[in-house]
């Protein structure tokens, strides 16, 4: 994470040990992120993962979503305004993926579908 300069200000993680384990992993290279660890993510939709989003506090300009799929790809591309990268992310989001994607809000309650572009796709193997 550290290559690629991610530095949430709050990481939301789903409670699951897998989704744990994977925080675990990339924490040391976010800074010192707040974690908030909720069972909501667990298994949620697009849409439910989009209502969790806009009611982020607005304190944390950045903020991480640490979660499953399919849910967390079709946030993605639910969110992400077309692109060849958002295709390139369309066609596999694998386990680990990392998608970094940035919106022009005042508010997180502001966000919506087509709304953000999404400027980095990472998957595991690029981590190395």
């Amino acid at each position: 994470a550290r290559k690629h300069d991610v530095r949430p200000q709050l990481v939301v993680s789903s409670s699951a040990v897998r989704a744990r384990e994977t925080l675990a992993g990339v924490l040391p290279g976010l800074g010192e992120p707040e974690v908030w660890t909720e069972i909501a993510l667990y298994g949620a939709s697009a849409e439910v993962l989009l209502g969790r989003v806009r009611a982020l506090p607005d304190e944390a300009k950045e903020a991480m979503l640490v979660g499953h799929n399919p849910g967390l790809a079709d946030l993605l591309l639910l969110l992400a305004e077309p692109s060849d990268l958002r295709d390139r992310a369309e066609a596999k989001f694998p386990t680990g993926a990392l998608a970094t994607l940035e919106a022009d809000i005042a508010s997180w309650s502001e966000l919506e579908p087509g709304g953000a572009h999404l400027v980095d796709f990472v998957v595991p193997r690029e981590l190395k």
